[in-house]
């Protein structure tokens, strides 16, 4: 692998993410939970572009990544930032399954919840993320009771990330919202992603 310019950024975590790409990148393709294509990409697509995400949470921030699927970007996370608490909310069995190998095998302090977001009210988190699960109203629906006063809901969007802010604009409500491009140094488009003040 050529050197990514993410690792620059975090050099230290370069040994785990590679470990974690090889995962994805075998066992994560064999068992359906990333495209065949998405090999070659792996680090760019889906590595970098998770990690950019880091730069708007908080040091020592509580973080749920809700509906994880392969991990992204919880698993990006709890490694580019272990200072983070991360734990993950899924409700395929299979996806949890291979969510728990990948933590024990890199030996993370993550903790994985099997369910939907709704099921696990009296949870809250001061960051909730989620990458591609639901548009943005139906995200709040599902996030909202999971986030603490004070926190913030990190949905990585794209370039639908305006459209879906006036979507949603009765379950945003009077709360505030900002899209941010993150990860400029070091991913090609810069992740999009909406963000909402509680």
């Amino acid at each position: 692998m050529k050197h990514h310019p993410l690792l620059l950024v975090y050099p230290e975590a370069e040994a785990t993410l590679t470990e974690y790409v090889r995962w994805l990148s075998t066992a994560g393709i064999e068992r359906g939970l990333m495209g065949p294509r998405e090999a070659d990409r792996m680090w760019e697509r889906h590595i970098a572009n998770c990690a950019a995400v880091a730069d708007l949470i908080p040091q020592g921030d509580s973080v749920c990544d809700v509906g994880s699927g392969a991990g992204l970007p919880g698993l990006v996370l709890a490694i580019v930032r272990p200072d983070l608490k991360v734990t993950l909310i899924e409700p395929l069995q299979r996806r949890c399954d291979f969510l728990n190998e990948v933590i024990a095998d890199l030996d993370l302090p993550v903790k994985v919840l099997r369910g939907r977001a709704q099921e696990f009210k009296g949870h809250t988190f001061k960051t909730v993320t989620s990458r591609a699960v639901a548009p943005l109203g139906k995200l709040l629906t599902w996030c909202a009771p999971l986030t603490s006063q004070g926190g913030q809901i990190v949905a990585m969007k794209g370039s639908s990330a305006l459209q879906e802010i006036q979507d949603a604009s009765a379950e945003i409500g009077h709360r505030s919202v900002d899209i941010v491009e993150c990860g400029t140094a070091f991913v090609e488009p810069p992740t999009t992603v909406v963000r909402v003040h509680f």
